[in-house]
């Protein structure tokens, strides 16, 4: 557990596309899964550990066997399908087992085997997580997919674990409702909330996290909880924001909902040369703007790097004309494109999902390689030139700038898990690789996070987790980290949520 333009008909979109055609930032890039280290430079592991109790007991696979959906398990002809995630990266994992769930109690015989057995477990839904902590080496991956019923009673929504952001989108709108969340149509639910939750409608709405009234979760201990800000407070604040994989197994989420809006989408496509106009532009507008407006700037690398602005508007074209008229002015360049539109709530997902013109069904989104990492942007960066730099002759690099605050400011950093409460944007670094190009790939977004970083850009998202992010527990968790491994140790004692970033580590 562990997200505005024009799309090109016919084409295959990969994820870089997305970004770039779409306008998708953050909303799409919580396509991921979150979770820490001893702090700076840790390596980068392959395998995860649980230290759970002092005598493991040999995992008993035929009893679990008999107790889940299906176990699916190394030479078995559905082996190779049933461990995959969504970075082919990760194709290489290799887990000793993969239990397909369908309902708690059979969550709670799989927490219970790893935690008599001291083998690693980690929950999966939509295989996202950044660096595969859905994936353990020689671990027990719970698959969650079958946990997907949407049960939407008046304006509350409960939503089962293995639940992905279209179908959850498409069961709301039926009923005019929405949840503010990311955009990737695969991207699990869990992993999304568990990290805090960044998308189209944050501004507007807050962080999926923020809309939790009750979470059912199984810990370590193997009991099945109801979690509310009355019953067990403690675990109910770590579970938004605190990261997916750390203090249980989430099987539900209860949601207040909000009326599904029409949106208006936008994109404004700059010429070459622009990049750093409309980067010192674009931060100082979206800090001015009305909560209605989300917006991302994406700047994608090259000789010279290109900017691109997009975004959604709950409200008028007309009003919503009048405000890009302002970041056109302060820019002082005009766009080579620009395009504005109305859409209805669930076709405006397919947009930012890249789905409009193919199917949004999450299984059949295609994978993809690819290394990412973070920054946060607490305020605008003095010099946009040197971030811009930063990208230059980086062929396939871009940087996701989108933007914070509005109604997810109104919340205290110290109030939910979630630390970022008043910065003025997330920054992803997402390098698209080739299957041999991991390295490569790696080294490249570590010097572009680094870059951003000495420009004054602090933090990290954990939902855009990366194994090689230095001092990531102070990075990810802020002033709340503390806190956070004080629940770990309350409610996991022993360990048994434990893999290379988790909060026990950090």
């Amino acid at each position: 557990m562990v997200q505005s333009h024009r799309e090109v008909p016919g084409l295959g979109i990969n994820r870089r596309t997305l970004f770039w055609a779409a306008g998708v930032g953050a909303a799409t890039a919580a396509c991921s899964k979150p979770a820490t280290q001893p702090p700076a430079n840790p390596p980068t592991p392959t395998t995860t550990t649980s230290t759970a109790g002092p005598t493991a007991t040999p995992p008993d696979w035929e009893g679990l066997r008999r107790k889940v959906a299906a176990l699916s398990q190394p030479g078995a002809p559905d082996y190779d399908t049933a461990r995959r995630s969504y970075n082919t990266f990760f194709d290489r994992k290799q887990p000793v087992a993969v239990a397909t769930v369908q309902t708690p109690e059979q969550v709670q015989a799989c927490v219970e085997l790893a935690r008599q057995s001291h083998l690693p477990i980690a929950a999966r839904c939509g295989g996202h997580s950044y660096a595969g902590y859905s994936v353990p080496d020689s671990g027990l991956v719970v698959d969650l997919k079958g946990m997907n019923k949407v049960d939407l009673q008046g304006t509350t929504a409960t939503i089962g674990a293995g639940a992905r952001l279209f179908d959850v989108y498409t069961a709301l709108a039926q009923a005019g409702r929405c949840i503010p969340a990311g955009s990737c149509p695969s991207v699990g639910i869990a992993g999304l909330t568990l990290g805090g939750g960044v998308g189209v409608l944050s501004r507007k709405y807050g962080l999926t996290c923020d809309k939790l009234t009750a979470i059912q979760v199984v810990t370590a201990d193997g009991v099945l909880r109801d979690v509310s800000a009355d019953a067990d407070p403690d675990l109910f604040w770590a579970l938004r924001g605190g990261g997916g994989g750390n203090f249980g197994i989430v099987t539900s989420f209860t949601f207040a909902t909000d009326p599904a809006p029409d949106l208006v989408v936008f994109q404004l496509t700059f010429p070459a040369g622009a990049a750093p106009a409309v980067v010192g532009a674009w931060q100082n507008w979206v800090a001015q703007a009305p909560v209605d407006l989300w917006s991302n700037c994406i700047i994608a690398g090259g000789s010279p790097p290109h900017a691109r602005v997009g975004g959604a508007f709950v409200g008028s074209q007309a009003t919503l004309n009048q405000l890009l008229d302002t970041l056109v002015r302060a820019a002082g360049t005009r766009p080579t494109n620009r395009m504005v539109g109305q859409r209805r709530y669930l076709d405006a997902m397919r947009y930012f999902g890249g789905c409009t013109n193919r199917s949004c069904a999450p299984e059949a989104q295609p994978r993809e390689a690819f290394v990412a990492s973070s920054r946060i942007l607490t305020k605008p960066i003095s010099d946009p030139a040197g971030l811009t730099n930063l990208l230059q002759g980086r062929v396939d690099l871009d940087m996701l700038l989108d933007s914070l605050g509005g109604a997810v400011s109104a919340v205290k950093p110290a109030d939910t898990a979630f630390p970022h409460r008043d910065a003025l944007a997330t920054a992803q670094i997402y390098q698209k690789a080739t299957p041999d190009g991991q390295e490569t790939a790696a080294r490249a977004v570590a010097e572009v996070r680094d870059g951003v970083g000495k420009l004054g850009a602090r933090g990290g998202y954990v939902n855009y987790i990366e194994a090689a992010m230095p001092d990531w527990g102070v990075l990810y968790y802020g002033a709340n980290l503390s806190r956070l491994r004080a629940v770990a140790h309350q409610y996991d004692p022993d360990r048994v949520f434990t893999f290379a970033q988790s909060i026990h580590r950090a």
